[in-house]
């Protein structure tokens, strides 16, 4: 269930798609003394997405005939003993159309989850990195348990199924018994499926990973774009390897000096932001909004559908039906671009009507589900690194404590967010820390971009993320629109100061406001 909601470009991929082979790894293998820096990686021609990525197709040649290139890259499984066994972490790029001259290097793209597959991501998005291809490789990967690089799988398709359909929001103490069981059930499962990878999937170690593909690639500095999740990665990175560090943009910023709650909370407040605006442009425009005749009648209606879906589901896709929890899940999962609120407003006037499928479509998004009933291991990785990396664990009794306010964040998204604290409840790892250490002196200036109307990582993220970053490191460029993120908003503004700095090393003016 929720914790911290940082999945991007993989979620809304699937979104666009639903509504318009063996799980690889070398865990095991012996390192012995090889130099993992010197390792020749062997490119060739993509397959096709397995379950853990999502499935689908194999990606198709770019409009210009570029061709999709997939490699497997081999890291320690445990970096404290960096001799031991290996994994493989999968890696895929597409050549730069610029000339040897003109080409810099590889740029690293890590679309955010953390969970998210960048071997399956990458491709859907790249004609949107077409002049940033003109001088990088464009290269992503599905970092260390996820997608084809040694993933953790916690349940099966079945379980999912039902664990996705629980009441995640307990209205009395047998409600919540049922959610903590559940969870135990799943976090057990994790532990059963997964217990080599657990306390080796910490953001530290992708960090670290991150710096042997910058080798492994060629490259004497890492030039990096992280979305969502990603710039908490890129952060990290930078405080590990600040002399390592080329030209980084960090998009749709994670706050790093916020614990589990307090990141909590603030999407709590984004979301019911996101919810407002929603509302308020609908009952804008000209025509009259089908779902309600004033903004606040439109959250009103929104939250009468929520208590009537918790005593009675209606059909969502059959055979199974739209609960309360899958409702809001679809509904945040709209949330999280502008582009999608045509579909939340199809998917609310269906539902007042007895018809739960478009909201249970974004529903299976969020959570990684395909139309032929299989899940990615988004929701595993997702878990797994979040538990890994964060320090506090959450009972029952402490989030029953916090309802108030988090219900005075959001009367909406409030409890769904609070009771997803408890995600970590007794997960078979201890937590790294309070919050990830992304102080990086010595690092050159980083590009740190906050879009005001933001749901998932709220505004006031980017401008923690250039303070903890340090004096010189963070550039702040604010963007004034909706979604999660603002480069791909394709905002003139936003990308021409990308391109500048990415492209030719010009770095914005601090405090740049676009939109």
């Amino acid at each position: 269930m929720p914790t911290l909601l940082r999945l991007r470009a993989a979620a809304l991929t699937a979104t666009a798609v639903l509504l318009s082979t063996v799980l690889a790894g070398c865990g095991g293998d012996d390192a012995e003394d090889e130099d993992l820096t010197r390792q020749e990686l062997e490119w060739k021609e993509c397959g096709a997405p397995d379950e853990a990525q999502g499935g689908g197709a194999a990606p198709s040649p770019l409009p210009d005939d570029g061709e999709w290139q997939c490699a497997t890259m081999k890291a320690p499984l445990d970096w404290d003993e960096p001799k031991g066994d290996t994994i493989g972490l999968e890696l895929i790029r597409v050549r730069t159309t610029g000339s040897a001259s003109e080409r810099i290097g590889s740029l690293l793209f890590n679309f955010g989850g953390p969970g998210g597959s960048g071997v399956k991501t990458l491709p859907a998005f790249a004609e949107d990195y077409g002049t940033l291809r003109t001088r990088y490789d464009l290269v992503s990967f599905d970092p260390r348990g996820v997608g084809r690089s040694k993933p953790v799988i916690c349940e099966n398709d079945q379980q999912l199924d039902a664990y996705f359909q629980q009441d995640a929001t307990p209205d009395d103490a047998a409600e919540r018994t049922v959610l903590l069981d559940n969870t135990k059930e799943f976090n057990d499962a994790c532990e059963n499926n997964s217990e080599q990878m657990l306390p080796n999937v910490r953001t530290t170690d992708a960090a670290r990973d991150l710096d042997l593909m910058r080798q492994v690639l060629g490259d004497e500095k890492l030039h990096y774009f992280g979305f969502s999740y990603g710039t908490e990665l890129g952060g990290v990175y930078a405080h590990l390897f600040p002399r390592k560090v080329g030209r980084a943009v960090f998009d749709a910023v994670v706050d790093p000096t916020q614990n589990a709650e307090q990141g909590s909370l603030g999407q709590a407040e984004g979301f019911q932001l996101a919810l407002d605006n929603f509302a308020e442009d609908c009952v804008s425009k000209t025509e009259e909004c089908p779902v309600g005749d004033s903004a606040q009648d439109v959250k009103d209606r929104i939250a009468r559908l929520l208590r009537d879906l918790d005593r009675k589901p209606i059909p969502g896709v059959f055979p199974r039906e739209l609960t309360q929890t899958a409702a809001t899940n679809g509904i945040v999962q709209a949330l999280y671009s502008q582009d999608f609120w045509e579909y939340l407003t199809e998917g609310l006037q269906q539902a007042y009507e007895g018809d739960g499928s478009t909201l249970m479509l974004l529903s299976d998004s969020m959570n990684g589900r395909s139309e032929n009933g299989e899940y990615d291991n988004s929701a595993a990785a997702h878990t797994a690194i979040s538990c890994a990396d964060s320090k506090p664990r959450y009972d029952a009794a402490y989030v029953e404590r916090i309802l108030p306010e988090f219900r005075a964040a959001s009367p909406l998204f409030g409890d769904y967010l609070a009771w997803g604290m408890i995600g970590c409840t007794d997960w078979a790892v201890p937590g790294a820390a309070d919050h990830p250490d992304v102080s990086a002196p010595g690092a050159p200036p980083i590009l740190v971009i906050g879009n005001t109307g933001d749901p998932a990582t709220p505004y006031e993220g980017a401008r923690a993320m250039v303070n903890a970053l340090g004096e010189g490191v963070g550039v702040e460029l604010t963007y004034r629109g909706q979604g999660h993120g603002a480069y791909d908003s394709k905002n003139k503004c936003v990308q021409d100061a990308v391109h500048g700095y990415l492209l030719d090393g010009k770095v914005p003016q601090a405090r740049t406001v676009c939109g």
